[in-house]
């Protein structure tokens, strides 16, 4: 039988490389012919040198590698200048983001094209990739810095919409909502555009290796047997091999992808790093990751609200997490996000529409239920204005909830516009 373009079924470690992508330290594992019909006396072999890519790029168009056979000489080795950095600039913690470009409303019709697009082209990265395919990788530059022009404009409007998570498309849009998250950080740490771009590709591209995992595992609802554990641990270092093996991908995400799992004292993995052996971008996304995947429904938990996650992880600062980068992106994310649900002192519940950053606890808000807990006509209401309730009393936040509380679908209302109706109709 030819094996032209087979794909051994069940196999996680092998993907497609066009010939002229090929680095010295790959392992390949098959041809895109029969063994028979080359040259080469061994079936698998380590590419040592240039003249073995020569002989393989003579003889193929295409081969597979073995991600997991390559050479452990094939790594990323941080830069060591600009953000490739293992020390951040202390800068970054007393820097102030540049002002909005645009106001929600003005914004927000643009956000929500940006982001469901760029949603639907990692959903396709991810198949492609668990199909043996490679990432295009300018595609998904280019989308990041659609990603980047929507957050310089406006940041509320794109980060209303991480709050509009699907449990059953969770691992996509996690690495969607990483990357927004990771941009917004950027920005608040007043980066360079060129910095922002890259470490929103990191965000995109830190879970790609997952794509390796068997479904069996990686959607496992219970907890996982020592194999099974042993098997999803091995995603950071095949994602990092996969993105190694993207051409012109920014060998920044190469790191974070092997790093995300490192915490600041050294227990995490795959490698134990310290602080000291972590990039300034490993730890940012380490941080996004780590807030999304608590606030997000999965098959085995609930999501926290914002201020419960965001108290958990102040408790992890100095053991898994970088202190300085937390307390920053809580800063960034304020009290009330874009897209928060929260419940008024008088019983009312009302969504979050637009930070207020002069005056963090009093953003602009959308009344939706009464206090009874009943639909009431939609109300814009900027708690910055303070504006009484109908017992003479000041519109004020009481907490924060989760929207299935009230059976409340952001869906729904995303998809009708309210937020932008409302916002309008105040203007």
């Amino acid at each position: 039988m030819n094996d032209h373009n087979f794909f051994p079924s069940g196999s996680t470690t092998l993907i497609q490389i066009d010939v002229k992508d090929l680095r010295v330290g790959m392992y390949v594992a098959k041809l895109d012919k029969p063994w028979l019909e080359s040259n080469f006396w061994f079936q698998g072999f380590e590419l040592k040198n240039q003249a073995d890519i020569d002989a393989v790029s003579e003889q193929c168009k295409f081969v597979f590698v073995d991600v997991l056979k390559q050479n452990k000489a094939l790594k990323y080795e941080p830069r060591k200048d600009g953000p490739g950095n293992l020390t951040y600039p202390k800068e970054w913690l007393k820097s102030a983001p540049p002002k909005k470009i645009a106001s929600f409303n003005q914004e927000a019709e643009n956000a929500g094209y940006v982001y469901h697009q760029t949603s639907d082209l990692v959903k396709s990265f991810m198949d492609e990739v668990r199909l043996g395919g490679s990432i295009n990788v300018v595609m998904a530059k280019k989308a990041i810095a659609e990603c980047v022009n929507s957050v310089l404009r406006s940041p509320d409007a794109i980060l209303w919409m991480t709050q509009l998570k699907q449990r059953d498309l969770y691992t996509s849009q996690h690495s969607m909502n990483v990357a927004i998250l990771a941009i917004a950080m950027g920005r608040h740490l007043n980066l360079s555009v060129t910095d922002i771009n890259n470490l929103g590709l990191c965000g995109m591209m830190h879970d790609m290796g997952k794509m390796r995992i068997p479904l069996e595992i990686l959607n496992k609802p219970g907890r996982f047997t020592p194999e099974e554990a042993r098997i999803m641990n091995t995603h950071p270092e095949v994602g990092a091999r996969l993105l190694m093996s993207s051409r012109d991908m920014y060998e920044g995400a190469i790191d974070v992808a092997y790093s995300h799992h490192e915490w600041v004292n050294g227990t995490g993995y795959p490698r134990k790093l310290t602080a000291e052996q972590t990039t300034p971008f490993t730890k940012i996304v380490t941080i996004v990751d780590m807030y999304d995947a608590m606030t997000s429904d999965r098959i085995y938990q609930k999501g926290r609200t914002h201020l419960d996650a965001t108290s958990v992880m102040t408790k992890l600062c100095g053991t898994q997490l970088d202190p300085g980068l937390t307390y920053k992106f809580i800063e960034c994310m304020g009290i009330y996000p874009p897209g928060s649900v929260v419940e008024m002192t008088n019983g009312e519940i009302a969504i979050v529409a637009e930070v207020n950053h002069e005056k963090k606890l009093k953003p602009r808000v959308i009344l939706l239920l009464d206090e009874n807990k009943q639909p009431r006509p939609e109300r814009i209401m900027d708690l910055s204005k303070m504006d009484l309730d109908a017992s003479g009393q000041i519109y004020a936040i009481r907490k924060v909830i989760k929207a299935d509380e009230h059976n409340i679908d952001l869906n729904k209302y995303y998809q009708n516009r309210l937020i932008e109706k409302a916002l309008e109709s105040a203007s």
